[in-house]
């Protein structure tokens, strides 16, 4: 019998992308609750040190994600301007 990854379903890839050098810049961070389901922080990435990731949400609240939850993160274009 093969072996079986648990932490993610076949066929996922989790990618991490973006880093300590993309603060300022736009990110997703998929990270991984204590409860083991996943979730999402999409926002400006203001720092990357001392093993936590912080991130400004639209609403301009900062949430911490410890380095070691996250699953994969990437930098992402800003939003489209509104017309």
């Amino acid at each position: 019998m093969a072996d079986v990854d648990t932490e993610r379903p076949p066929g996922v890839r989790y990618a991490m992308s973006a880093g300590p050098a993309d603060v300022g810049g736009r990110v997703v961070l998929r990270r991984r609750l204590p409860d083991g389901r996943l979730s999402d922080v999409l926002g400006y990435l203001q720092w990357w040190s001392g093993g936590v990731v912080a991130v400004r949400t639209r609403s301009g609240e900062i949430v911490e994600v410890a380095e070691a939850s996250l699953v994969a993160a990437k930098r992402v274009p800003d939003p489209p301007t509104a017309r």
